[in-house]
């Protein structure tokens, strides 16, 4: 597990219990909280970072690609993930207790994870709670784009999010799902300057998200 992955894993799910932050808390003479970063900006702890965005419906029909052949079944729920088994390797969680599986796209920077509830939230409390488990390592993180999809004949969230940890600018890109079976986020991240690079191989491994 490569140092960027360990660090994600560890800040997503907040179960780090030290973790040395880039970013400093601080209080003005005002009593306004602000965070400071390494590189000398600041901004207001309370600012409104969650950009409002109007949740449409992307008209694509989603489905998985012809080479993802192999299927990676929750223990938890009847949902599971189609992967290319060439691409991808994977491995149930042993660091972080929140996911279900951890995968990583073999020799690259690309990281991906299945997280599974029992429980049925909302998708909008589930957009919530990813978004503040994300801030507790990177308090600038800002939801950059969100849409609902039809994923293999299933409704679900699409969240992408940008954030730093450690000074590491990350982009995080997933699929939120609930139903009375339970809820799933389904995620891939890597470093912001390579999102360009694996924006497709995100999408492919996403668009392996099954209900059985």
């Amino acid at each position: 597990m490569t140092f960027s992955k360990q660090l994600f894993l560890i800040g997503l799910c907040c179960i780090a219990n030290q973790m040395i932050h880039a970013q400093i808390k601080a209080v003005t003479e005002t009593g306004d909280e602000v965070i400071l970063f390494q590189d000398g900006t600041w901004e207001y702890v309370n600012a409104d970072i969650t950009e409002e965005f109007e949740i449409s419906l992307n008209e694509t029909n989603f489905t998985k690609e012809d080479k993802s052949t192999f299927l990676v079944k929750s223990e938890k729920l009847n949902i599971g993930v189609w992967i290319n088994p060439r691409s991808w390797s994977f491995t149930k969680s042993t660091n972080n207790s929140a996911a279900e599986f951890e995968f990583q796209k073999k020799g690259e920077d690309l990281y991906g994870m299945l997280i599974t509830e029992k429980i049925q939230i909302p998708l909008e409390t589930l957009q919530e709670i990813a978004l503040e488990n994300a801030r507790g390592v990177s308090p600038d993180i800002k939801i950059t784009k969100k849409e609902y999809r039809i994923v293999n004949g299933i409704k679900v969230l699409m969240m992408q999010m940008a954030g730093t940890i450690q000074g590491m600018r990350f982009t995080y890109f997933g699929y939120y799902y609930s139903s009375s079976k339970g809820s799933i986020q389904l995620l891939t991240y890597t470093g912001e300057g390579l999102f360009d690079d694996y924006q497709g191989d995100m999408e492919d491994f996403l668009n392996g998200f099954t209900e059985f």
